[in-house]
């Protein structure tokens, strides 16, 4: 894995990705940034500091909850309280392997906004990571039907120049084991390859069986970091 001195555009993702591609999708400033909260609720920094800190803080309400991720755990400060910290790996590479399943191509579909209740029902039942009313937007998602259920899906979240980042990887558990998350993975990447970018994603390093899955589809670790999950201390009175 790289160093986390190497400055590449994906060491600080969330601060590069909201001062870039999704930079209409950004509130804050200079010191500090962060998704609009319908769509994420990550938030980054030029570099950790208590003006950064402080800045965030300002623009966040009592007891809300953003993640930031950085290469070492730090301390908060008197503004945040430290809900949970977890080991994240960045991996990176196109899913070029091919999958072992065989199912009809015209299962798998684009997701639009008349899929979001179906999109948010999946989620709830697979729990794949954070998932908000706008999340469905920031990039494109392709599902997977059965008798006109959604079973299956895996889409886009963040992107910075050249890269696009895979996420919301999931499958309902009655449809666990047959391949499904593998294409759906690799379908996305195929799509992120065509436009010219770069897939990566991330991944909780005690999630051995989705990083050896990872693994299996090509991707590689490129970076291991500490992701942060901070609660907004009430105003002091």
């Amino acid at each position: 894995m790289t160093s986390p001195s190497s400055n590449h555009p994906l060491d600080n993702v969330i601060w590069n990705a909201l001062c870039t591609s999704h930079a209409d999708l950004a509130r804050g400033n200079d010191l500090a940034r962060r998704y609009v909260p319908e769509f994420a609720r990550f938030a980054g920094m030029p570099e950790m500091s208590e003006a950064g800190l402080r800045a965030l803080a300002a623009d966040m309400s009592d007891d809300e909850v953003v993640a930031v991720s950085e290469a070492h755990d730090f301390d908060p400060g008197p503004w945040f309280a430290v809900a949970d910290r977890k080991n994240l790996i960045q991996m990176i590479g196109a899913a070029t392997a091919a999958t072992a399943a065989v199912h009809e191509p015209e299962r798998f579909r684009p997701l639009g906004p008349g899929d979001v209740a179906r999109m948010t029902a999946l989620i709830q039942v697979t729990a794949p990571g954070p998932w908000f009313e706008r999340t469905c937007e920031l990039g494109r998602f392709i599902g997977f039907e059965e008798d006109g259920r959604l079973v299956a899906m895996a889409g886009e979240r963040m992107r910075v120049p050249g890269h696009t980042e895979i996420s919301a990887v999931c499958c309902h558990p009655d449809w666990r084991g047959r391949g499904l998350a593998a294409e759906l993975i690799r379908l996305v990447s195929q799509a992120i390859v065509a436009r010219g970018e770069q897939p990566f994603l991330h991944v909780l390093a005690e999630n051995a069986s989705a990083i050896a899955l990872y693994e299996k589809l090509g991707l590689r670790k490129r970076r291991q970091s500490r992701l942060t999950i901070l609660q907004r201390n009430a105003t002091p009175a």
